[in-house]
């Protein structure tokens, strides 16, 4: 009965929220590190493969949540570069999930799906999973979903510069050509993200004030919210509580 009520509470004071947020204030791009699954699953006396399984529930989740709110891009930071190095075993495990999480992604039929990150550092089979992804769902209406699979804000600027280089190069330019001329904007249509809105807000779970490496270059004007609960436990209140943080933040420095 006290958990009746207690998620009664919650709803209403969600659907209050929700009618307090203006439009014109909701961020068309947001990024999210889905942080905590482990400690969530020690947290309940579960396993590790439960909590990543339990947050990859979670994830449509969040992606109803968005289209409800005018969202337009959302990226989903899943593997990180660093977590390459977990033991083979988990990573094994935690690739799995990740496989299933972006093949129901696609099969929804909602969304868009598009991998951010480098493919050379996966395994085969994920690779092509990611792709048949992005074939089966790069060109409907609705979110663009960035599964960020393999990645590292620091190796995608490296991967952009790479790119920027052999593209000069094979136009036939010098070093010293290009570094007359580089601007800012020659690195950026380079990125994973290319063509797509900076992220407006940034989303991370589980408590950890920090970006980890999380869209380094694209982040460098979003506005950040660290929310204290594990992502699995991550509750629609929560979602409505960054959007009207953003739009509090908005209306202070935008004008």
């Amino acid at each position: 009965m006290k958990q009746k009520l207690r998620d009664l509470v919650v709803r209403l004071y969600s659907h209050r929220v929700e009618g307090r947020l203006d439009p014109a204030q909701v961020p068309k791009h947001i990024g999210v590190i889905l942080d905590g699954n482990r400690r969530w699953a020690r947290a309940a006396g579960g396993t590790t493969e439960q909590g990543h399984r339990a947050g990859a529930e979670r994830i449509q989740e969040l992606l109803g949540w968005c289209a409800e709110t005018d969202v337009e891009v959302v990226t989903l930071w899943l593997l990180s570069t660093d977590n390459l190095d977990r033991p083979e075993e988990e990573l094994t495990l935690l690739l799995g999930i990740i496989e299933d999480t972006v093949r129901d992604l696609a099969a929804d039929g909602r969304w868009r799906v598009h991998h951010v990150g480098t493919p050379d550092l996966l395994p085969g089979r994920t690779q092509r999973v990611l792709k048949e992804a992005e074939a089966v769902a790069g060109d409907r209406d609705g979110i663009l979903v960035n599964v960020a699979v393999g990645y590292g804000g620091r190796q995608e600027i490296a991967d952009a510069v790479r790119s920027l280089l052999a593209e000069r190069a094979e136009r036939g330019e010098t070093l010293a050509d290009l570094a007359e001329k580089l601007e800012v904007e020659d690195i950026a249509e380079h990125l994973y993200t290319r063509g797509q809105p900076d992220p407006d807000l940034v989303i991370r779970t589980s408590g950890e004030q920090r970006l980890s490496g999380f869209m380094l270059w694209q982040s460098a004007h979003s506005e950040y919210y660290f929310c204290e609960v594990f992502w699995p436990a991550f509750r629609k209140v929560d979602f409505l509580r960054a959007l009207r943080d953003y739009a509090a933040r908005h209306r202070r420095y935008g004008g």
